[in-house]
Formats: structure tokens, C-alpha cells, sequence
């Protein structure tokens, strides 16, 4: 029996309500270190709760970018706005009663709107992004169980990055619910916050179409493998959104820089992992490709690697101006090469590995492949960070050295990148020692051709 037409317009109101009442809530009891993990769990919660009688937007957003990529009818684009904006205020005004006190929507301190604006248009692009990819496209839709860690944690990637610029809404409603809740201090920002966000939802739908060109041709397939344009954007996309969540977690100093960097890398993955493979890093490109087995062919990967490295500068370009220029160096100050070679060697070799182990071997893993992946950089960021920087990526590493603030900075990235380079390698060494199963068809194929001669 089919829902009625009024629970998925209800389901879009209990979902975003919670969601902004969550924020407030952090937000006014100072939640520093764990706000971000609680926003991004109501969203996680709620999207599990609520897909299956909405879609769980619960962003204007995001509705608009389900609507631009033919997901959403525009009736319901309209109809989920109202809602979810009118949820928000709703919650704005519960929070503040509840606290009898609110906080009021703006730049952050030493930002300005264009600051804000740039990191909102950012982190709702990838929000909505990773929505239609993991939850919408006819490669995933409906397919997986992964969509709502998937799309939930990009908060964890956004709140502690980009909500050190804009204060991290990435969604219109509840940029309505906080300024609408403080409107006594008078409502300066909203309207400027949601173009941004509206902007970021539109870019989604667009870059959606280029990476996944079947979604806009009618009765179209997923290919078996996706055209080389459409995987060369995919690596750029995820390698610049790690390295300006890198950037703007270190330069904000954040309490969890590495948590943040980590759920970037997984979400990103989960969303275009069967697009590019979502490599994301020279290091692991380097490791597929020495892997063989067809994954990557060579020059496939030296294409992947450029685009890989140009996205890391960009992306240190881009976190230098979020934040009036300031820069920071790759190599810690106490530390020495005798130290961060073989840490930088170590797990970026750990990286590498679980890669190749978990998303290029004949049976991957389905569900639980970017969790995987994005957590060996929450192993080595907190266990070498204070050595090396727990860089693991030479896309990171060119990218900070070219924006560095220190003497030395364009060497410090080449002995970075090397290392990091040679783990790879190894990687796809230990790979084959390890795992003799994954070549067992290459080697009959030789064995029956040697013998047939």
C-alpha cells in the first residue's frame, strides 16, 4: 500500500527539524570538539529513519538539486522548501526557548560574506553531491546501505573546515532557523547564505551530469566503465575537497582536524568510488597501477596524477584565501627526516594496501569499502600527525609546499611526495605476495598459453 501524499511532506518536516534543533542545541552548550559528530549523527539517524517516506532531503538544497538532475518533481522541490524552512524557524525558535538565549547567523571572526559565501557554495556542492551520487544516481539509488554515513558525515568533513569560515550551515533551512531565531539582533544574513547554498546545490547537479553523463540520457545504463572525462573530474573533485578540508581544518585549528580529514576522504569515495575508483592520491594511483590486473592502465593513472596534483594546488590556493592569505608549513619544526620518512613511508603504505585490498580485489567490499579507506587516515593522521603531518598523499603534500610559509617548502614536498610514492609501490608489492588468489586467472591464461605453444 502506497504512503499518502501528506507523510513524505511530514517526514521532510520531523527530519529537518531535529536536524536544526540539534545544531542550536550544540552550538549554544559549546560543543567544540563533538558538535559537528552530533549534527552529522541527528543527519545520519534521520535519513535512515525518513528515506524511505521522503528522500530525507530535508535541505531546499538539496531538493533543488534532486529537481535540476530529474530526481525530484518540481512540485515537491517547492513544497519539501516550504517545509523544510518552516521546520527550521520552528526549531530556531524552540532552541532559543529552551536555552532563552540564541546565537545569530554570520561570518566568522576575521572572515568576510565572500569568505563565508565561498565555503557554503564548497561544502553544500559536496553535501548535495554525494546525495545525488549515493542516493539518487541508477548506479547506487536504492541499492546500497551506505547512503546515509555517506551523506550524514560530510558534516563531520564541513562543520570543523568550512565552519570555521561560514559557521557551517550547508543548508538554507537552517540558516533560516538561526537568523529567523536571533531576528532581535536583526536578519542580515540569510538571504546572502542561501543563494550561496542554492549555487552550491546547482553546481552538484551539473558536475552530477559530467561524472555520471547516464543519468541525464533517458533509458541509459551505467557503463561498464565510465568515459575518461567523466574520471579525470571525479579524481579532481575528490582530491581537491581533501586537500581544502586539510587546509582549513589546520589553519582553524581544529579539534578534530583528523576525524574531519578522514570523513572528507570517505564520503568522497562512497560517492564516486565506482566513477574513478576515487583514487584521490599519486600514492594509491601508483599502487593500482603497479598492482596490474587491468585496474588502471599507466596511462590512464599518469592522467589520474596530474589531475590529482593540479587539484591539490588548487585546493591550497583556495584554503590560503579563504583565510586572508595565511599558509602553513609541511614539515614540522621538531621533527627529522630520519623521522617523517619512515612514518610518511609506513602509512602512507597502510593506505595504499587497504585500497588495493579492499576495493580492487575480485570480490570488494559493497557496503563498508569507504569507511574502510577514510579511517586509515584517522590511523595515521593521529599517529604520525605530530611527526610528519600525517600527509599520506602527495596531491596534500605538493599542494601544502606550494603555499607553504616556510624556506625549503618546494623540496619539503618532493621528499614528501617521493616517500609517499615509494609506499605505494610497496603496497602493490606486498599486495602480490599477499594475495596470490587475485592473480590466479592471469597466471592459467599464461600457463595454458605457454603450454598451447
Amino acid at each position: 500500500m502506497a504512503e499518502p501524499s501528506y507523510a513524505k511532506y511530514v517526514a521532510e518536516f520531523v527530519g529537518t527539524f531535529f536536524l536544526v534543533f540539534t545544531i542550536g542545541c550544540n552550538i549554544l552548550t559549546g560543543q567544540s570538539v563533538w558538535g559537528g559528530v552530533s549534527i552529522a549523527c541527528v543527519l545520519t539517524v534521520m535519513i535512515y529513519a525518513l528515506g524511505k517516506s521522503s528522500g530525507a532531503n530535508f535541505n531546499p538544497a538539496v531538493s533543488l538539486a534532486l529537481g535540476i538532475s530529474g530526481k525530484l518533481p518540481w512540485k515537491d522541490v517547492g513544497i519539501y522548501s516550504a517545509v523544510q524552512i518552516s521546520a527550521g524557524i520552528l526549531a530556531g525558535i524552540a532552541y532559543s526557548l529552551l536555552f532563552n538565549k540564541t546565537t545569530a547567523l554570520a561570518p566568522t571572526k576575521d572572515h568576510s560574506l565572500v569568505q563565508a559565501g565561498m565555503a557554503e557554495v564548497i561544502y553544500t556542492f559536496m553535501l548535495c553531491f554525494v546525495v545525488l551520487n549515493v542516493a539518487a544516481s541508477k548506479m547506487h539509488g536504492g541499492k546500497n546501505q551506505f547512503y546515509g554515513i555517506a551523506i550524514g558525515f560530510v558534516i563531520v568533513a564541513g562543520a570543523y573546515s568550512g565552519g570555521s569560515i561560514s559557521m557551517g550551515c550547508f543548508n538554507p533551512a537552517v540558516a533560516f532557523g538561526l537568523d529567523v531565531s536571533s531576528s532581535f539582533a536583526g536578519i542580515k544574513y540569510v538571504l546572502s547564505y542561501t543563494i550561496f547554498q542554492l549555487i552550491g546545490g546547482a553546481g552538484a547537479a551539473m558536475l552530477f551530469g559530467i561524472c555520471r553523463p547516464e543519468e541525464f540520457e533517458k533509458n541509459a545504463e551505467p557503463p561498464a566503465s565510465y568515459p575518461l572525462q567523466s574520471r579525470l573530474v571525479s579524481e579532481f573533485l575528490g582530491t581537491y575537497i581533501l586537500v581544502l578540508t586539510v587546509g582549513l581544518n589546520v589553519l582553524s585549528g581544529s579539534p578534530a582536524a583528523v576525524f574531519s580529514i578522514a570523513a572528507s576522504l570517505m564520503c568522497m569515495i562512497f560517492a564516486l568510488g565506482s566513477c574513478s575508483g576515487a583514487h584521490f592520491n599519486p600514492a594509491v594511483t601508483t599502487a593500482i597501477v603497479l598492482s596490474g590486473r587491468g585496474k588502471c592502465e599507466a596511462k590512464d593513472g599518469a592522467c589520474y596524477v596530474l589531475v590529482q596534483i593540479f587539484a591539490g594546488i588548487l585546493a591550497a590556493f583556495s584554503y590560503s584565501v579563504l583565510n586572508n592569505g595565511d599558509k602553513f608549513g609541511l614539515k614540522p619544526k621538531d621533527s627529522h627526516w630520519s623521522q617523517i620518512i619512515p612514518a610518511e613511508l609506513i602509512f602512507t603504505f597502510v593506505l595504499a594496501f587497504v585500497v588495493l585490498s579492499v576495493a580492487t580485489v575480485k570480490n570488494p567490499l559493497s557496503e563498508y569499502f569507504g569507511f574502510a579507506i577514510g579511517m586509515c587516515v584517522t590511523v595515521g593522521g593521529y599517529a604520525i600527525g605530530k611527526v610528519s603531518g600525517g600527509s599520506l598523499n602527495p596531491a596534500v603534500s605538493i599542494g601544502i609546499a606550494c603555499f607553504s610559509s616556510l624556506e625549503g617548502r618546494i623540496m619539503n614536498g618532493l621528499v614528501y611526495s617521493i616517500t609517499e610514492i615509494a609506499a605505494g609501490a610497496l603496497a602493490a608489492a606486498a599486495f602480490k605476495v599477499t594475495q596470490p588468489s587475485e592473480y590466479a586467472d592471469k597466471l592459467s591464461k599464461e600457463e595454458a598459453s605457454y603450454g598451447a605453444a
